[in-house]
């Protein structure tokens, strides 16, 4: 099973839909909410900062979530993934 993390927020409006999408396709994921947790957050801006997917979301200006991180970086996903690469 692959282990995978969301990172989100509770005032960004495209996380609760990307936390319904997985739940109703029975993905099982732990979700860590940045704006609730200052050791979230700062996971959450390693990953940003270390990483050429976020090249773009970072040039437009975007923070970059939802952020589906599939087996510690293995694979990041900004949209909803196809369920199959979940699994």
């Amino acid at each position: 099973m692959k282990k995978i993390i969301v990172f989100g927020s509770k005032h960004c409006p495209d996380c609760q839909p990307m936390q319904d999408y997985l739940k109703e396709n029975n993905i099982d994921f732990i979700y860590l909410d940045i704006t609730e947790n200052m050791f979230y957050l700062k996971t959450f801006l390693k990953l940003r900062d270390t990483r050429e997917e976020f090249a773009e979301i970072k040039a437009k200006g975007l923070v970059g979530i939802p952020c589906v991180n599939v087996n510690d970086g293995e694979a990041l996903y900004f949209e909803k993934p196809s369920i199959e690469s979940l699994v």
